[in-house]
């Protein structure tokens, strides 16, 4: 059996299959890229929940494995020569699982560095703008009397995603006919904007038609509904 002791954050979340990948997250838009990956994937697995709202992230434990203090991450014990494998960041992750399982990314190279450059697309653009704007319109930030920010925000992120319309016009996904891991990179995050974050109307999503029908379509798809919910919140 496989020895995952070796790990601290082993200590404060226990394998009870060791030999089984280890996912450490919560379901927010980046955690859920990589549940969703696994269903869709079939790799067997353990899911772990961090309670981020208890700052569970900024534990020992948890630094030992990133120390960015962010979810998810995930700890493979069967990694690249058969040794376990500790990694974190959403994309990344994506690109490992992608690769270990020959599956929902292009074997061409071009079709391959296609994909991956929408994945970044939305690692360093759409995340990151959709994540600002709902501090900015549903939390905290609301309460401030200078709506400059917001409104920052809100423009960018507009703007991207009518870059994701752009894209989509004549195509059921990102890449086309095949459904990859850029559609698993920004569904989670679309998602929120218009249902957890409730900026839709800041965007003018009900302007589109490209987004709203791929959203759909993706979250039409088995492995994203039970994606969507792993692992279950504290």
């Amino acid at each position: 059996m496989t020895d995952l002791s070796t790990f601290p954050i082993t200590a404060r979340w226990p394998a009870k299959h060791p030999d089984r990948l280890q996912l450490y997250s919560v379901p927010t838009p980046n955690g859920v890229k990589v549940s969703i990956m696994l269903e869709e994937t079939g790799l067997p697995y353990e899911a772990h929940a961090v309670n981020i709202g208890k700052d569970e992230s900024w534990t020992p434990e948890f630094l030992s494995l990133n120390p960015n203090g962010k979810i998810p991450a995930i700890l493979d014990p069967d990694g690249p020569g058969g040794k376990p494998l500790a990694l974190f960041e959403s994309g990344a992750i994506l690109l490992y699982l992608a690769e270990k399982t020959g599956q929902l990314l292009p074997r061409d190279p071009a079709g391959r560095y296609e994909t991956v450059q929408w994945v970044m697309w939305q690692m360093g653009g759409l995340g990151p703008m959709f994540g600002q704007l709902g501090f900015f319109h549903k939390f905290a930030g609301r309460e401030y009397e200078d709506k400059r920010p917001r409104d920052r925000y809100a423009k960018e992120s507009a703007r991207l995603i009518r870059v994701l319309e752009s894209r989509l016009e004549g195509r059921d996904w990102i890449m086309g006919d095949d459904y990859t891991i850029a559609d698993i990179a920004s569904l989670g995050w679309v998602r929120n904007l218009i249902g957890f974050y409730g900026a839709g109307e800041l965007v003018g999503y009900d302007e589109l038609k490209n987004v709203p029908a791929w959203l759909e379509r993706g979250l039409a798809r088995p492995a994203v509904q039970r994606g969507i919910e792993i692992p279950p919140r504290p």
